[in-house]
C-alpha cells in the first residue's frame, strides 16, 4: 500500500466530499509481521468523514494522532468495526470520545497491548472477538446492554481482566472465560470462595454466558463465586471446554458445599449447556444445577460435534439425569445432538432478539 499513498488519499476525500455514510476499508491479506514491521499509516483522512454512520477498518496501522485536531469527531457514527488494527488505547479512547452517537463497538482479532476504558452515554453492544486486552474497564456506560466476549486468550502470562463499575442496563454478558479472564466488580477481583456483597453484585444482567473447563477443578471451583455476583440471571449458557485430563470426580461434592447459589435456585428459567461430551464433571454440574433450580422451564444440552456416533451412546450419556430427584418437577430436558455454533457475529448486535448467545 506504500505506493498507493497519495491514491488512497485521493479517494478517501472524494469519499468525505461526497457524503459517504458506510465505509468498510480493508488492506490486503498479508502477513503480520508486515503490518508491524511497515511504516504506513492509514491516512488520516477518514477521520474528516463526519457523515458516517457506520465505519469498519481492517488489516492497518492506526494514523499518527500527532497532527490530527483536536476538534476531530464523527458525529454521526453509529457502528465501528476494528479487525486487526494496530493502535494504542489512547487512539481508541481518541474515537470512542469523539462519537457521540456510537452504538455497537466490535473489536476483532486485536493481538496487541490494547486496553479499553469504556466511557460513553451512548453505546449498547460491545463485541470483543479473538482478541486480548490487557484490561477491560466499563467506567461509565449508562445504555450498555450487551457485552460480548469470545475466544480472548493470555498473553505473556497476563490474562485479560473485565472491569464493571457503572452500566445499569446491563443485561447480557459472556461468554466470562473462567481461565483466561479476571473478573473484578466494584473493587473487589472475584476468586473461588469470594462471598457476595453488593458491590460484587450486577443485578440488571438476564442472561449470562460462561466458558468452563468443567473437568479442571480450580476452575471449576469458580462457578459459584461468579454466579452469585448475578443474582437475577434468567438464561444461563455454559460452553463446556475439554479438559485435556481425567474429570475430577469431587466435582460434584464441591458445589454441593458450596451453599445456595440465588439465581440457580430462584431465577434461571432456562439452562442452555453447549459442547456437552458425557464427562462425569459435566453430568456432575448438571445433577448439582437440577437438585437445587426451583423456577426452570427448560434446559437445553448441546451435544460437542463429533462425540457420538451413535444416538443410544448418546443417550446412555444422559440418562442418569432423569433417574434423579429434581428440586423443580415442571422442567424439561431437550437435547440437540447436532451441535452448533454458540452465536454468530451479526446476532450478537441485533436487538430485536433476545438472546445474543442463542444457537443458529
Amino acid at each position: 500500500m506504500e505506493e498507493f499513498d497519495g491514491l488512497l488519499r485521493r479517494w478517501l476525500q472524494i469519499l468525505a466530499d461526497k457524503g459517504i455514510e458506510e465505509l468498510i476499508l480493508v488492506n490486503r491479506p498479508m502477513p503480520l509481521g508486515y503490518l508491524l514491521r511497515s511504516t504506513f499509516f492509514l491516512p488520516s483522512t477518514f477521520l474528516g468523514m463526519t457523515t458516517l454512520t457506520c465505519l469498519y477498518l481492517g488489516l492497518w496501522k492506526f494514523p499518527d494522532m500527532a497532527g490530527v485536531k483536536r476538534s476531530t469527531f464523527f458525529p454521526n457514527l453509529r457502528e465501528l468495526g476494528l479487525c486487526t488494527v494496530l493502535m494504542e488505547s489512547k487512539d481508541l479512547d481518541f474515537i470512542l470520545d469523539r462519537s457521540p452517537m456510537l452504538e455497537t463497538l466490535c473489536v476483532e482479532s486485536n493481538i496487541f497491548n490494547l486496553g479499553l476504558r469504556l466511557v460513553s452515554q451512548s453505546i449498547r453492544c460491545v463485541k470483543i472477538i479473538l482478541s486480548f486486552f490487557e484490561e477491560i474497564t466499563v467506567v461509565d456506560a449508562p445504555c450498555l446492554e450487551r457485552l460480548i466476549l469470545s475466544g480472548g486468550w493470555t498473553k505473556d502470562g497476563v490474562y485479560n481482566k473485565v472491569k464493571i463499575s457503572h452500566a445499569p442496563k446491563l443485561q447480557s454478558l459472556g461468554y466470562l472465560d473462567l481461565e483466561n479472564h479476571v473478573l473484578e466488580f466494584g473493587n473487589t477481583v472475584i476468586k473461588a470462595g469470594t462471598k457476595a456483597s453488593p458491590s460484587t453484585m450486577v443485578p440488571s444482567v438476564r442472561i449470562l454466558a460462561l466458558d468452563v473447563r468443567c473437568g479442571v477443578r480450580s476452575y471449576a471451583k469458580m462457578i459459584p463465586a461468579v454466579l452469585r455476583c448475578f443474582p437475577n440471571v434468567e438464561t444461563l449458557h455454559i460452553m463446556s471446554g475439554e479438559t485435556g485430563q481425567p474429570s475430577n470426580k469431587h466435582n460434584l461434592e464441591f458445589l454441593n458445599e458450596s451453599g445456595t447459589i440465588k439465581c440457580i435456585r430462584s431465577c434461571i428459567k432456562l439452562l442452555v449447556f453447549h459442547d456437552f461430551r458425557g464427562d462425569r464433571s459435566e453430568l456432575a454440574f448438571l445433577k448439582f444445577f437440577f437438585k437445587s433450580a426451583l423456577v426452570p422451564e427448560e434446559a437445553l444440552i448441546v451435544m460437542a460435534n463429533g462425540s457420538f456416533t451413535l444416538m443410544e451412546d448418546m443417550l446412555s450419556k444422559v440418562k442418569p439425569l432423569g433417574s434423579m430427584k429434581w428440586a423443580s418437577s415442571d422442567s424439561t430436558i431437550t437435547i440437540n445432538p447436532q451441535g452448533g455454533s454458540i452465536w454468530n457475529f451479526k446476532k450478537a448486535s441485533d436487538f430485536s432478539l433476545c438472546d445474543p448467545f442463542a444457537n443458529d
